[in-house]
């Protein structure tokens, strides 16, 4: 909690700083522009303007409600992006469903990355610094990588030779923002580790995935009890093999069968047969003379 407080006055003091009109901050070689490229800054939301060029026109309504509830009770985990036109005025890059979400709500603010003229440079140095840092938790770095390859155009193999991490562990990092909102908080707070998180994300439906996380957390769950619980999910997806039915009996023995081989061979046979139709036929005899008669029979 110390941690969200003290990020949001960060945001709060340089949303001032950008309100002053004696020092406005126009390209990375003014005053105090290193204080803004690669931060997280409250904005006003009256200062944004839509993109007019936004490709998407269409939101639907019931998701951006469910978005508006999840900002509500846990605050816009991923900044929307903006672009600096002028004097506390700003245009929308990126995040059109997040302040539309907030507008919903009725935020006054509302998280923003700013870009400013010619800061290309400056922000890939700020970002990737950033990463370095030891105390971020696994979605603030996540979300650092992932605003490198949507705003700077990088590849993971372009941002491993950045960061000097391997491709792999930035895909790892990655796949972390899809998790549920409700999990990404749970590990930005410290409840779950990013190895829970990794396990969970194996799971498409989001629904199972808080249920997951809601036994970690209760039942303080370990990394491996979470593996074992996401295989026990995905086990049970699987459609059962089809019990195959026995055949049955083909025939019945009655008393006239009985008869029959009792008359043959001089004594009482007896003869069972099972369900899938295959029996045997018990032939006794009371000495070895009953027994060499009855192999004559047989012999015919």
């Amino acid at each position: 909690m110390t941690k969200a407080i003290k990020k949001q006055a960060l945001g709060r003091g340089l949303s001032a700083l950008l309100k002053d009109p004696d020092n406005d901050i126009k390209s990375v070689e003014d005053k105090n522009a290193d204080k803004v490229v690669g931060n997280i800054i409250e904005l006003e939301i009256d200062a944004i303007e839509i993109n007019p060029f936004q490709p998407r026109s269409n939101f639907n309504e019931e998701s951006l409600k469910e978005l508006a509830t999840s900002i509500k009770e846990l605050g816009v985990i991923q900044p929307i992006t903006v672009r600096k036109l002028d004097f506390n005025k700003y245009q929308l890059i990126s995040g059109e469903r997040r302040l539309r979400a907030s507008k919903l709500i009725g935020l006054a603010t509302v998280p923003a990355y700013i870009r400013i003229a010619n800061d290309n440079e400056s922000l890939v140095m700020a970002l990737v610094e950033n990463i370095q840092r030891h105390d971020l938790d696994p979605i603030e770095i996540a979300l650092s990588y992932q605003r490198l390859m949507d705003e700077i155009q990088l590849t993971q193999e372009q941002m491993s030779e950045r960061v000097g991490k391997k491709r792999s562990t930035i895909a790892n990092y990655l796949r972390l923002l899809k998790l549920d909102p409700i999990i990404q908080t749970g590990i930005r707070d410290g409840f779950i580790s990013m190895g829970h998180g990794r396990a969970i994300i194996n799971i498409e439906d989001l629904d199972a995935q808080t249920d997951i996380y809601q036994k970690i957390v209760s039942q303080n769950l370990s990394v491996r009890d979470t593996e074992a619980l996401v295989k026990n999910y995905h086990d049970s997806l699987k459609p059962k093999p089809a019990v195959e039915k026995t055949k049955a009996a083909s025939f019945d023995i009655d008393e006239t069968h009985k008869r029959i081989f009792n008359n043959y061979f001089g004594n009482l046979v007896d003869i069972k047969v099972a369900t899938n139709g295959k029996g045997k036929i018990t032939i006794p005899f009371r000495s070895e003379e009953d027994f060499n008669r009855i192999i004559e029979l047989i012999k015919g």
